[in-house]
């Protein structure tokens, strides 16, 4: 009777030493989402369930990207199901409210998706590249020198950025469990417009590290999610980078502590957009990093700062790159070549942040080191 007495305590202490143990394994586990963004033109639901019955095994997160999709209630509603059926969340792009009837309203539809898919339905994504589109004099930018004046300084060019893209978000930010944009530029001032999570565009040959630094430190300061998605590196065929510079944007964007990896996937040239079979092999083995190393993640997150001065929209892709809508300045170079320095120094371990006065307090307390504009970086 004792020794039964003693095996059934055992047993109950091992199968309470199993739960905690996997309640623990459970909460442990890094807040991650890693998908595909799914952009084509015309896009159909066969298109949907190609690429969903495709990653759905090494993802867990599908970018809804193609207007003709969240135009049509119907196509959308039939692609929102089949997503989440698979096991994956979501994300939704919304272009201009202009462009949908009042019978098919997002304003309607998001609370519906909210209470049927829960937490699966994760953002809304709205107005694409607001930053990047101010740098680059885009012809559809939020402002233009015409808007600003040849003889405004940036703090105004800052307030008018703020002021119209929060225009162009309002109509989401409330029904909507986030909003969302991806971007190459002007991060900080893309959160300070209201959205909850801004998608670093890792392309081209600019700097990795400093993109994560520029919208990681933004995002933070202000409490807000961030992460990366991977875009094109060429402006014709293949487009994306190999599988393996893919493989390696995805593992930095883990490690340095992104919630969100996204891979772009446009145009449609092939079965699964631009992505070859090498590719999504190397996304498949990205997955089973994740699974076999979730101490990983974040560990390369921020040790310092570079702090700039409030309302300098620098783009940082070269030292001459535009100060909002206008040329480099006295200080593009050596916010350039500082950057460059951190970079070599602390790869992706440093965010940069603005002497903000409605942030910066929280902003000096989480860095170990604040090297400033104006000060010698060693």
């Amino acid at each position: 009777m004792l020794i039964l007495t003693f095996a059934m305590v055992f047993i109950l202490v091992v199968s309470i030493f199993a739960a905690v143990n996997l309640l623990y394994e459970e909460h442990s586990k890094p807040e991650f989402f890693v998908g595909v963004e799914m952009a084509y033109s015309n896009a159909t639901f066969a298109d949907v369930k190609d690429l969903v019955d495709k990653v759905k095994d090494y993802t867990n997160l599908v970018v809804i990207g193609s207007p003709e999709i969240s135009k049509n209630q119907t196509l959308l509603n039939m692609t929102c199901d089949y997503i989440v059926d698979a096991g994956l969340n979501f994300v939704v792009l919304f272009t201009d409210t202009q462009m949908y009837s009042v019978d098919n309203s997002p304003k309607d539809w998001i609370p519906r998706a909210t209470q049927k898919y829960g937490e699966r339905f994760l953002a809304v994504y709205r107005y694409d590249e607001p930053g990047g589109g101010v740098l680059d004099h885009a012809h559809d930018s939020l402002i233009d020198e015409t808007v600003v004046g040849r003889s405004a300084n940036y703090s105004y060019a800052s307030k008018l950025y703020v002021e119209y893209l929060y225009a162009h978000l309002s109509y989401y930010l409330v029904p909507s469990p986030s909003v969302l944009t991806a971007d190459y530029g002007l991060f900080w001032f893309d959160y300070k417009s209201g959205y909850g999570t801004v998608l670093a565009e890792l392309g081209s040959n600019h700097s990795r590290e400093i993109n994560v630094a520029l919208c990681r430190g933004a995002g933070l300061a202000r409490n807000r999610d961030w992460g990366t998605i991977i875009t094109w590196k060429y402006n014709k065929t293949p487009y994306v980078e190999s599988p393996d510079e893919l493989y390696q944007d995805l593992v930095l964007s883990f490690r340095a502590g992104a919630k969100y990896a996204v891979v772009f996937d446009y145009p449609k040239v092939g079965r699964y957009g631009i992505l070859n079979q090498t590719h999504l092999d190397k996304l498949s083995d990205f997955w089973s990093y994740v699974q076999s190393n979730p101490g990983d993640y974040g560990v390369d997150s921020a040790e310092v700062a570079y702090v700039l001065p409030a309302d300098y929209g620098f783009g940082f892709r070269s030292a001459d790159d535009h100060v909002w809508l206008w040329n480099a300045d006295n200080l593009s170079q050596l916010a350039s070549d500082d950057a460059k320095k951190l970079v070599s120094q602390y790869g992706s371990r440093f965010d940069i942040v603005y002497d903000d006065s409605e942030t910066f307090g929280a902003v000096a307390a989480r860095y170990g080191k604040l090297f400033f504009w104006n000060e010698t970086i060693p």
